[in-house]
């Protein structure tokens, strides 16, 4: 293949557009927030995101390169086709269910970071260890885009894959280190823009070309391979379910997502933000579920590709860029590389600024630096954006199976955290207790469920199990989803049972080592204006940091208080009618 000086100069050209307006955002936002506020400021935007600039940067940050490129790969593949392409549906479920039940609460309450919530009821030790699945997932993800970039561009204008790699994380991490949450929606404008130009004006080019088959008359019937409509076999409905079930659930304690819903400028703004964004999801899908359809219906021993096909080369993966170089003309196929690196772009540096924010924050400032002065915080920040996309580089580079480690770590992230956060927004009275052995008994069930891909083989074989062609069993049974309900359930059994057994003197109160029932306050529990500073939050909004005693039948598992938020408070009022 050909070095192509024309692909190179349209990426760097892109490259730097990307970190001027990078730049830029960050020089008209530097005074943003008051003196004390700048790390705030930082992540969460001063908390006047619009609805035009949040809609695009919670768009692009759930469409990544594994969005575009796995879609792609989906509808493609023999066998699997367009009803295993569940990523489109679900992220966008996903972002409909987190506009009804989680946006409103998380705002109006005025946190700064998902954590915020369980630091405050469960204290700042189990705060840590949520941080650690969270920022294993943010860590993961953007290594695995980083290495599906570096891989696209190298397909399409042959360069060394290390360096492509390289220079796109340096670009990220320097516009998330100079302008944080400005310069990421702003820049996200731009990708999404980027994205959903490059890849409509593909996907003409590659339709017609003489080689390829009527879509529609591929997605019924078999011509080149089976048709790209896909079905679901009856032994692997169960499977289906869990992904789907990982995705749409799953897809909602993220970081990156509820840093988009404290930035609005309100909680209603938040929902709103969620909804367009889940629709904006659905259209970015579009070309890349066409791209997989035009791959399926090639010959492709027609192209200049030859024989054998992709999928018999194992280049499934990267079937959206060997679609834009085989079947659409130079200078159309560098568009579309232009919308794959945006892609890439948009959701990495959504993962290595949740990360920071998380660590400066719920890590540094909460657990260990209370009294923390603003500037040292944004230092912090700064710093831990710089090693985190230093290290997301490393793993891109070095590790051999970061979809593994992804999948893994986004396991983690539904059957720890999700559970986590519907009992901490919604269960009235679960404490540290419940949380630790919720965490312990889904971590358990999860790692001994096994993962193919890292070769690790199951402790426990559930109905249905299998070997591959590795000789490593996959599970058909929803393991995942009983992971969940399990750490879900036990967080709420083991914290009424630590209650009663305390509150009924069972158990002497020196042995409530995490203070998390007897106490009355403990140093462990985030106090109110800790949590929140900003002055446009009314400290009475958010729930008691003290946990609950009552055992009452009517009050005991439906936390009220989350639905009954208002914006009640005339800074909210102001801050809408902005």
């Amino acid at each position: 293949m050909a070095f192509h000086v024309e692909g190179l100069v349209a990426i760097v050209v892109f490259y730097l557009a990307i970190l001027a307006v990078g730049i830029w955002a960050a020089w008209k936002t530097k005074n943003t927030g008051s003196e004390g506020d700048r790390s705030e400021a930082i992540i969460v935007g001063g908390r006047d995101i619009g609805l035009l600039v949040g809609g695009f940067t919670m768009t692009a940050t759930w469409v990544g390169g594994g969005y575009i490129n796995g879609t792609a790969e989906a509808v493609y593949v023999p066998g699997y086709g367009l009803a295993w392409a569940q990523a489109p549906i679900g992220y966008s479920l996903s972002l409909v269910l987190g506009g009804l039940f989680f946006a409103k609460p998380m705002r109006s309450k005025g946190y700064v970071t998902m954590l915020d919530p369980f630091q405050q009821l469960y204290g700042k030790r189990m705060g840590g260890l949520l941080f650690i699945p969270a920022l294993m997932g943010e860590m993961f993800w953007a290594a695995a885009i980083f290495s599906a970039l570096g891989a696209t561009i190298s397909v399409i204008i042959d360069i060394n894959v290390n360096i492509s790699v390289i220079i796109s994380a340096l670009i990220a991490t320097m516009y998330t280190l100079v302008g944080g949450l400005y310069s990421v929606a702003y820049t996200d404008v731009v990708q999404l823009f980027c994205i959903f130009l490059g890849l409509w004006i593909s996907v003409p080019f590659a339709m017609s070309h003489p080689a390829v088959t009527d879509i529609g008359f591929t997605a019924v019937h078999q011509v080149h391979q089976a048709p790209w409509l896909g079905s679901i076999n009856s032994l692997d409905i169960y499977t289906w379910l869990d992904n789907f079930l990982l995705l749409t659930l799953g897809g909602i304690p993220w970081q990156a997502y509820f840093q988009r819903v404290l930035s609005s400028s309100s909680a209603t703004y938040a929902q709103v933000l969620s909804f367009l964004a889940a629709f904006g999801c659905l259209v970015m899908a579009l070309p890349a579920v066409l791209i997989g359809a035009i791959g399926a219906s090639t010959a492709w021993n027609e192209t200049e590709y030859g024989v054998p096909d992709p999928m018999t080369k194992k280049e499934a993966d990267m079937i959206l860029p060997i679609v834009l170089q085989y079947l659409c003309p130079v200078y159309i196929s560098f568009f579309g590389l232009g919308a794959v690196s945006a892609a890439v772009m948009s959701s990495a540096d959504s993962s290595i600024l949740s990360a920071s924010s998380m660590f400066a924050r719920n890590i540094y400032q909460l657990s260990f630096r209370q009294n923390a002065s603003d500037r040292e915080i944004v230092w912090v920040m700064r710093i831990t954006v710089f090693l985190f996309g230093a290290s997301a580089t490393a793993m891109a580079l070095l590790a051999s199976s970061v979809y593994g480690l992804w999948y893994l770590s986004s396991d983690l992230v539904y059957i720890i955290i999700f559970p986590q956060l519907l009992c901490v927004l919604f269960i009235k009275g679960t404490n540290t207790y419940g949380a630790i052995a919720g965490y312990l008994f889904g971590l358990v069930l999860r790692i001994t469920g096994g993962e193919p891909y890292l070769y690790l083989q199951p402790l426990i074989y559930y109905p249905g199990c299998y070997p591959d062609e590795n000789n490593i069993y996959t599970q058909r049974f929803p393991f995942k989803t009983l992971a969940m309900l399990t750490s879900f359930f036990t967080n709420i059994i083991v914290s009424y049972l630590a209650k009663y057994l305390f509150e009924s003197g069972t158990l002497p109160p020196k042995l409530d080592f995490l203070d998390a029932v007897v106490a009355r306050y403990s140093r462990e529990h985030m106090d109110k204006a800790t949590l929140v500073k900003s002055d446009n939050i009314v400290l009475n909004e958010l729930a008691p940091v003290n946990p609950r005693h009552s055992l009452t039948l009517s009050s005991t598992f439906t936390n009220k208080e989350a639905f009954n938020y208002v914006d009640s408070s005339p800074e909210l009022s102001n801050t809408e009618d902005d």
